[in-house]
């Protein structure tokens, strides 16, 4: 419609059980833990597009800024498009008591105050038809596809701006007939779900307000048009998103050099976090630890999980930028997760034999309630768990007294509310010891090969929250597993000059 500037929103379920292991072929890089990190990164195997060269520093135009822009643009939407199956665009208007909303409305309504001014003029005036006419004309043809050359032929005789206004000349114009033709064609080309905003469309008797109502269903259209290439086109970017998105970042690595700054870091982190573990696991080293059996892999997984901690608020790797608000998600799922895990634990060692399968789902289910909105801003998680713990003590008393048990003494109870409510506190040694098994049962995730015939062993302490943990470890070893195939040779290459340039013992030191 004329002056329209409805924006398209992408609408998806980011933890949708349509996940990514369908993607996941093989790792660009070896994934054995006993691989050593020399063997693994001097072989070069990547091609121009995989493997990314060092580049001096060097000015930008706001042409290239804006095609590295494109490209990124490009790369998120292919990637969402597959990876989440019910990803769509919707055409949203602006909030009518804001400013654009305003405009929207004073700019919309003028122009059909202006279209209807000219129709009741004596003799009439057409010119603002005319120019609807011609756009519902484009609209139309859009929506048709090879091969229907008879309609189109036939909507560009109907439709023909040269015609009308020859008719407006001589007073011949019938809008209301030509308003038909249109509403019966979109009727032959809409969706079965616009059949009723099609027939409404019959029953308006006022020309002005009908062509009002067709150009706001043609946008609905056009939204489904989208959609449903959106669909058609899914299938091939399954088979080719892989090279796309390497290709594709190749582009806008070319165009900015530091667009892996971030990305080294990270690695560079993990790689130190591995070498100082290794250097108090192995005291007996001269020099620190050793790089020569240092797994890629093995550090690589543990800069992903590093991703999952609450604590870790550093900028996300540019590789992930396709996968940032999922990770996001999982990254405050998975906190909820553990502290109801710690909740469940504590009221188990408390109630110790006396627990049974009934409470402990009881106390998750009270947990999982009162732990909603945990990740807010605003959310006083303080005041949260004192109010789990006073609700637990009850549940748990009152399921003791009706089996004919003796009730928590007041001590036990103090214990149990100050064990619950020291949760967040820094050291807690249940939280910790959770912590720790929750990132054993995640490592154990990555090093599977997808598909996922068998998931790794709950740990102990975990098996109230086993269904949760399972869902977290498929869909961020599906994101993991399909991002190494990607951004494989660009990790290696960051290896490489990480490793190579240092000797066996020192800090690794950042990339300039």
């Amino acid at each position: 419609m004329p002056f329209s500037n409805d924006k398209p929103r992408g609408n998806d379920d980011r933890l949708s059980d349509s996940d990514t292991s369908r993607l996941s072929e093989s790792m660009t890089f070896s994934s054995s833990d006993n691989e050593s990190t020399r063997e693994s990164f001097t072989s070069d195997s990547s091609s121009k597009q995989a493997s990314p060269a060092s580049s001096p520093p060097k000015s930008v135009t706001l042409d290239e800024v804006m095609a590295t822009t494109r490209n990124m643009s490009n790369l998120v939407l292919a990637h969402e498009i597959v990876v989440n199956e019910n990803f769509h665009l919707d055409s949203i208007d602006p909030p009518e008591n804001s400013l654009e909303g305003r405009v929207k409305q004073i700019v919309h309504k003028a122009f059909w105050d202006l279209l209807e001014a000219e129709l009741n003029e004596d003799p009439p005036k057409y010119e603002y038809a005319i120019k609807l006419f011609d756009e519902i004309k484009e609209i139309l043809l859009s929506f048709l596809t090879p091969g229907t050359n008879r309609l189109r032929t036939q909507i560009c005789e109907v439709l023909d701006a040269d015609l009308i206004r020859q008719q407006a000349e001589h007073n011949t114009v019938d809008i209301q007939k030509l308003g038909s033709y249109i509403i019966n064609i979109m009727a032959k080309l809409c969706a079965p779900v616009r059949d009723d905003d099609i027939k409404n469309l019959k029953t308006s008797c006022n020309v002005v307000q009908m062509l009002r109502d067709v150009f706001h269903v043609l946008d609905l259209m056009k939204m489904d048009m989208v959609n449903y290439t959106i669909q058609n086109i899914r299938p091939q970017l399954q088979r080719q998103l892989v090279e796309y998105e390497r290709v594709k970042f190749q582009e806008v690595l070319d165009k900015s050099p530091d667009a892996l700054s971030q990305t080294s870091e990270w690695i560079k982190e993990s790689l130190d976090n591995a070498l100082e573990a290794r250097s108090h696991e192995n005291s007996t080293c001269a020099n620190g630890a050793s790089m020569d059996n240092l797994s890629p892999t093995s550090v690589l997984n543990n800069g992903f999980l590093k991703l999952l901690q609450m604590d870790y608020q550093k900028v996300l790797p540019e590789t992930l930028i396709t996968d940032e608000f999922r990770i996001q998600e999982l990254k405050h799922k998975l906190y909820q997760v553990k502290l109801i895990a710690c909740v469940c634990l504590i009221a188990q060692n408390i109630m110790g034999s006396c627990c049974t399968n009934e409470f402990t789902d009881k106390m998750k289910e009270i947990t999982a309630i009162l732990l909603q909105g945990v990740n807010n801003k605003k959310f006083n998680l303080k005041e949260s768990l004192n109010t789990i713990s006073i609700k637990i003590c009850f549940e748990l008393n009152k399921s003791l007294t009706e089996r004919d048990l003796p009730t928590l003494n007041a001590e036990a109870q103090a214990n149990l509310v100050g064990q619950i409510c020291s949760i967040i506190e820094k050291e807690h040694p249940i939280y910790n010891l959770i912590e720790k098994r929750i990132q054993g049962y995640l490592s154990k995730f990555l090093c599977l090969p997808p598909p996922f015939k068998q998931v790794p062993a709950i740990p102990g302490g975990l098996s109230s929250v086993h269904m949760e943990m399972e869902f977290i470890g498929v869909h961020f070893t599906n994101i993991v597993n399909f991002n190494k195939q990607v951004y494989g040779p660009f990790y290696a290459n960051i290896f490489r000059k990480l490793l190579f340039s240092k000797t066996p013992g020192d800090k690794v030191q950042s990339e300039s």
